[in-house]
């Protein structure tokens, strides 16, 4: 039979678009090589985020031709779309996917006659990611991605809810509804509609949680000014189902930096949309992105971010030092930050997201929380280590379940007192 390797570089939705080809490729007999095994075809999934993603992507690429010198590589990816003929250079490569809707016109160049709608399993994860929407019409002036992915559309409702049952039903607890601009769903196609019959992401939320399996929703990164009433109602309405976690993306607490980032929202707009979600989900977890260092931001701007920071009160911060990408108006504008400035910035900030995180951990001592198992713990002690709906480690005492608990198991506990980086739970 013919073998495959597949190499993910990115985001959720490049991941969900790899496992897509993957089963694609399975129909017609597509094998996974073993590790030491030379493949027959490889499959690249690129990412261009940042600089540092095209420079992997390469790296990835020359080395898959090394490993599997007789091989096949299609590249495809955010990198594929924005510069085809850069990768198209590279040893080994066969062809190159500029858009993801190719995707089963590249399949069927395989000999795959039906393409999937879908996928039914995530590997060897417990967890699965379904993409629901593609493109994004924001212009940022630090991101790439509205170049590489200008097409806005959304999956139709039911065939999301029927991916979703399916994997439920194979067994994955938890289901990430995902996609470039995930708070964007539906958008297009609402288009010259009556309101009465738009579709929203709270109406696929809703959806999905009415289906009947064990299991759980959590919703990838979204937009704070999308986070609106009725979906924090849906959220509220299903607490047993949808995880109460929203990653919204913050990026400055300035709104000077803000708008030289071209964002679409004050600090305070978003402060006040995180004290909705406190208001209709309390003990909800808030993350977010913040990029420190943005070309003119000065010390009473980075204040502001802190100040905003501390206001939303969030449990985790995934802090980005501001690295220019070429090809965006970020990367041409003047009074680059020096990078020992950066990093010191960086320090301050993780300083307070680690109060942060210590607050919020301390206020769920004693609350009941569901725990997706994710395997055996390292901590002394613990048996096994999970992930609660509230996006914390959540730590098993080896006296509790540990003959019967296994990975992937969807679990209710109480948390007991924090502990490692997270919590553990009660005996």
């Amino acid at each position: 039979m013919p073998t495959l390797k597949t190499h993910t570089l990115g985001c959720k939705v490049n991941q969900y678009e790899t496992e897509l080809v993957r089963e694609g490729l399975a129909t017609v007999g597509y094998e996974e090589a073993e590790r030491e095994q030379s493949a027959d075809l490889c499959v690249v999934n690129t990412c261009t985020v940042t600089n540092e993603g095209d420079s992997k992507s390469r790296q990835v690429i020359r080395k898959l031709a090394r490993e599997n010198p007789d091989s096949s590589i299609v590249v495809m990816g955010c990198y594929a779309t924005r510069a085809p003929d850069e990768l198209a250079a590279l040893p080994n490569v066969t062809e190159v996917v500029t858009d993801k809707r190719e995707i089963p016109d590249l399949l069927g160049r395989f000999g795959v006659v039906d393409a999937p709608n879908g996928i039914s399993h995530f590997g060897r994860r417990h967890r699965a990611y379904v993409k629901v929407q593609d493109g994004c019409l924001l212009r940022c002036s630090y991101c790439i991605i509205p170049h590489v992915r200008p097409e806005m559309y959304s999956r139709p409702l039911s065939d999301v809810v029927t991916e979703v049952k399916r994997l439920a039903d194979n067994g994955y607890r938890e289901v990430v509804l995902t996609g470039i601009h995930l708070g964007h769903f539906g958008v297009e196609q609402n288009r010259k509609k009556a309101k009465e019959d738009w579709v929203r992401l709270a109406d696929l939320t809703r959806a999905c949680a009415k289906i009947d399996s064990h299991f759980r929703i959590r919703l990838s990164s979204i937009e704070a000014t999308e986070v609106t009433r009725e979906l924090l109602d849906v959220m509220a309405e299903h607490a047993d189902r949808v995880c109460p976690h929203f990653h919204i993306c913050l990026q400055s607490g300035s709104e000077r930096i803000l708008r030289k980032m071209r964002r679409r929202w004050g600090a305070k707009r978003f402060v006040d949309r995180c004290h909705l979600i406190y208001d209709h989900l309390p003990d909800a977890a808030l993350t977010t992105d913040v990029i420190v260092g943005f070309p003119d931001e000065t010390e009473a701007d980075f204040d502001e971010t802190l100040a905003v920071c501390a206001a939303a009160r969030f449990s985790k911060i995934h802090i980005f030092p501001f690295s220019a990408r070429k090809g965006t108006p970020a990367a041409d504008m003047p009074n680059h930050v020096p990078k020992p400035v950066k990093v010191a910035r960086g320090k301050r900030l993780a300083e307070l997201e680690s109060r942060l995180r210590d607050e919020y951990v301390a206020s769920l001592v004693g609350k009941p929380l569901q725990v997706l198992i994710e395997g055996e713990s390292p901590e002394p002690g613990t048996s096994h280590v999970g992930t609660a709906c509230r996006y914390l480690p959540i730590y098993l005492p080896t006296s509790q379940r540990s003959a019967a608990t296994k990975a992937g198991d969807l679990i209710q506990v109480t948390a007991s007192a924090p502990f490692a980086d997270g919590l553990i739970a009660a005996n």
